[in-house]
């Protein structure tokens, strides 16, 4: 899978903070609120691995994510749980974790589906998190059509590590919804 820099430095940087965003309210199917309708709305953890460590200097970076949907509600009652992952090589420093990315991303859900959405992301630091928000639509399978967001946020890093050994991993909270 070719992998745009911005995506790996993205991911590096989402995998660096936990996901604590909540997804908009799920209407009512006969439209008693302004919000969309939610049709699923997962909540989870996403694990990313980096070797070597991520240093202030650039180098070549091998990065594994995985990521997992414990607690999701779908509107048709099907979908309660999910997963993703991704293994990657790019070649990012420290210092261009924030750079916005796009690239695909493929969900399998406990009923054997899978949705694959086409994302574009960015990250901005705040309050000492790095915030990612990933927006997209599924392109293939399960919910194809639907309008995707997820968001992490993960404490920002131990910026002192970037001049040793470098990051070599961080595990956070995810959300995500299907509209």
């Amino acid at each position: 899978m070719a992998v745009s820099r911005s995506w790996v430095c993205a991911v590096v940087l989402a995998a660096l903070t936990a996901f604590g965003t909540t997804v908009p309210a799920t209407a009512s199917p006969s439209g008693g609120s302004d919000e969309p309708f939610v049709h699923v709305q997962c909540h989870g953890t996403e694990s990313v691995t980096y070797h070597p460590g991520v240093t202030l200097a650039p180098r070549k970076i091998d990065i594994t994510t995985d990521g997992r949907f414990g607690s999701c509600v779908d509107s048709q009652g099907k979908v309660t749980s999910g997963s993703y992952g991704e293994r990657f090589t790019v070649f990012a420093g420290c210092n261009d974790l924030l750079d916005g990315f796009e690239d695909e991303r493929t969900f399998t859900w406990n009923t054997g589906d899978t949705s694959v959405m086409k994302a574009t992301g960015s990250s901005t630091a705040v309050a000492g998190q790095v915030v990612t928000t990933i927006k997209g639509t599924v392109t293939q399978g399960r919910f194809r059509g639907r309008t995707v967001v997820q968001v992490v946020t993960i404490p920002q890093p131990d910026l002192a590590r970037c001049l040793t050994t470098g990051l070599t991993g961080a595990t956070g909270v995810t959300t995500l919804a299907i509209t």
